[in-house]
């Protein structure tokens, strides 16, 4: 069943992200705010490529990392004639070299090289349609070294379920701006990232609930008001993703 799983993972993860009416404009709009032509962006964890086609729509030069081989071969597919678009096969961690990636064949986009993370979400209810079933050997770089192999990038986007705190361990010095996800129950990973980033810099913070694609608040917070305002009932009714920038 496993070729089969992957198929209708694959599947299903299209429909979510390129299939919904006027997500591709609310990302194109929110993303606007932080870059725009000519701007390189790191979309680590492109997954089924909806981030990386709103960054190209907005004429940046997008390097797209992915480390499952088959989201991986579905993005050379879709960016194939893409000028902006590079699509590195790879995961993002604190340290260079190859680690132990494990997948989830009907649900793939919560493929990830963080086991504790994975360990926790196994009693996640959020989680309980998830079965990791698969783990593969994966090559993995750091943030550090894309920056050196492409240049500093006016923006980076992580969503490599939970180890954007190991991945912004391999970044030493800060970019313009950033996003990561957060999980409700697992607000830990949101204060180990906000406090990586204050040892990089001055940073302020907002964020998005659930797929908006819009931010929550007016003003942008430091990192104690942000995580004040994840732990109440409405940021924990979803996930969604945290916005810094310098």
């Amino acid at each position: 069943m496993g070729r089969i799983d992957r198929a209708l993972g694959l599947t299903r993860s299209l429909a979510i992200y390129h299939a919904i009416p006027f997500r591709h404009a609310r990302m194109k709009r929110l993303y606007g705010e932080f870059v725009g032509p000519g701007r390189l962006v790191f979309d680590i964890g492109a997954h089924a490529g909806n981030r990386t086609r709103a960054f190209a729509a907005l004429g940046c030069r997008v390097i797209a990392l992915e480390p499952n081989m088959d989201f991986a071969r579905l993005l050379r597919t879709l960016f194939a004639r893409s000028p902006r678009v590079e699509i590195v096969e790879a995961a993002v961690d604190e340290r260079p070299g190859r680690a132990v990636l494990s997948m989830s064949e009907l649900t793939p986009t919560v493929t990830t090289l963080a086991m504790p993370w994975r360990t926790a979400r196994e009693r996640d209810p959020d989680f309980a349609g998830v079965r990791w079933d698969r783990n593969v050997e994966v090559e993995v770089t750091t943030l550090d070294a894309l920056v050196d192999r492409f240049g500093v990038p006016g923006f980076v986007k992580l969503d490599i379920e939970g180890a954007e705190p190991a991945a912004l361990k391999g970044l030493t010095a800060p970019v313009s701006a950033l996003s990561f996800e957060y999980l409700p129950r697992a607000l830990e990973q949101v204060e180990a990232c906000i406090g990586r980033l204050d040892v990089l810099g001055p940073y302020r913070f907002n964020w998005s609930p659930g797929e908006s694609y819009r931010l929550a608040e007016t003003s942008w917070l430091d990192g104690q008001a942000l995580l004040a305002r994840l732990r109440t009932p409405a940021a924990q009714r979803s996930s969604g993703d945290v916005y810094a920038r310098r």
